[in-house]
Parts: C-alpha cells; structure tokens; sequence
C-alpha cells in the first residue's frame, strides 16, 4: 500500500464516520437514510454523466452490491434505532476486515503475509471485543438484539467490500461504477419511505435537507475513496486501515453525543494504532 493510497483510505475512514454521524443524529431513521440515499442517487447521476460505462463485466457485481447495500442500510438503521452511537459504530465497521480478509483470500485469491493477518487480527478483535463493555466504563454491555445488528451490519460491510473490490477491477473505471452503484442502491430506501409515508414525507424530510444531503455526499466521497483504493492496493489491508473510522467514531461520540470515550475506547484506539503498524509493515 503506497502513502497516497494510505492517506486516501484513512481520508475516507474519517468522512465515513462523519456520515454514520450525521445519520444517527437524525432520529427519524427512515428519514435519514432516505436523504443520504436519495442524495448519493443524484451524485451518482453527476458521477455517471461524467465517466464511461462502466464494462460488461462488472453488472452483476454491481447489482449483487446494491442489493448488499440496501440490506447494510437496512440493518444500520436498526443498529443505531437499538443502541447508542459509540457502541455500534465500532462493533459494525471492527467486524469487517477480518470477514473480508477471508473473503478476499477465498474469492479472490489475495492471501496476506503474517504482518498484514497479524494487522487485522488485532485492530479488529481488539476494537470489536472492547465495543461490547460499553462507553460507560462499567462493564455494562448493549443488549442482545443491538449487538446482533450491528454483527449483522459488520458483515453486510464485508460482503459488500469484497463484492466491489472485484467489481470495480472489473469495471475499468472507478468513477463510473460508483456512479452506478449510487443511482442503482440509493433509490430503493427511497421508494420504501414514499410508499409507507407518502403525502407526508416531503414535509417530513424539509427540516432535515441540508443535513442529509451533506450526509449524501459524505458517504459517496467516502465510498469513491475507497474504491479507488481497491482498484490500487489489496482488499484486506483497504478494509482494515478504512476501520481507523473507528476512532473517529469514537470521538465523535464523546464531542457530538455526549457519550463518555472511557478507558475501552483509549485502549482500543492503541490496539488500532498497533494493527495498522503491523498490517503497513512492509517487512
């Protein structure tokens, strides 16, 4: 991994953690995620407009993606419904790369050296296991259904990682798949919301536009970077360093949502630190 691709997956680590933000702070869910996806449909108009179609190739990745996507939406929104931010933010993106390390080795045939499966292995099980005592420094634990979600959540994440990483290969143009990708995904949540709130949901959505369009471009800009990075670096690593989110999350939590950062949230940005070291060794 280059330092360009390095500075570009932590850039998306922290917009990322920016939009989740901004989503929860919503708290009508459905309306939140209707603005964040609606929106990145319409960038994703722009993006589309501006880049070649992506190949033949890389449709049915695209559509199983968008598929993947929904469903990550769907089960984030259900994440932050049952649990606070600080708790489910790190449990969903720590469950990611060691499902995608797998994945990616299985699939794709990107089998890590030990420095990057040591990475791994200790920024995610540090962070995932730490998320599960709580903000609160009391050993107390988010009940079961939240942390259920937000697992599920995790590897949505990781099936939707993989999934584009060949995808975007595939396409033979990064900015026209997430184009794609935007205008396919993003309009379903928005199709659900009009059909279960219909004449209300305009005047619903109007206090919360500016936000959730901010949210939108947020998300795509983070997403892009991502998937840039894949098309330069292996998968594994890309989702590994793109959970430093994590910490940003963290923060966030304790400026914006009042929640208490704690000794687990202190020990757990070190064990970050400490996999990122490992998964950039380069030997």
């Amino acid at each position: 991994m280059t330092p360009l691709v390095a500075v570009a997956v932590l850039a998306a680590a922290i917009t990322h953690a920016g939009w989740n933000a901004i989503a929860h702070a919503i708290r009508d869910q459905l309306l939140s995620f209707t603005l964040i996806s609606g929106g990145g449909a319409l960038i994703g108009a722009i993006l589309a407009s501006a880049a070649p179609l992506p190949a033949a190739g890389a449709w049915p990745y695209l559509l199983l993606s968008a598929g993947l996507h929904v469903a990550y939406m769907a089960l984030l929104m259900r994440s932050f419904t049952l649990g606070d931010f600080g708790q489910m933010y790190p449990i969903a993106r720590g469950t990611a790369p060691l499902v995608v390390t797998v994945l990616a080795a299985v699939f794709v045939g990107e089998r890590p050296d030990g420095w990057a499966t040591a990475g791994v292995a200790v920024a995610s099980a540090g962070l995932v296991g730490l998320a599960l005592w709580g903000i609160h420094g009391s050993g107390s634990r988010p009940h079961g259904p939240a942390i259920l979600a937000a697992l599920a959540t995790g590897l949505a994440i990781a099936a939707y990682t993989t999934v584009d990483g060949v995808g975007v290969r595939a396409a033979g143009t990064p900015l026209g798949y997430i184009g794609w990708l935007m205008i396919i995904q993003g309009l379903i949540i928005p199709a659900y919301a009009f059909w279960r709130r219909r004449g209300a949901l305009a005047a619903e959505l109007s206090p919360y536009l500016r936000r959730g369009l901010l949210g939108a471009t947020l998300s795509v800009t983070a997403y892009a970077l991502v998937l840039w990075a894949q098309t330069r670096a292996p998968l594994a690593p890309v989702a590994a360093l793109r959970e430093s989110s994590i910490i940003v999350g963290a923060a966030i939590g304790t400026l914006f949502f009042k929640e208490r950062f704690g000794t687990p949230r202190i020990a757990a940005a070190g064990l970050m630190v400490v996999g990122i070291g490992l998964m950039l060794h380069t030997g």
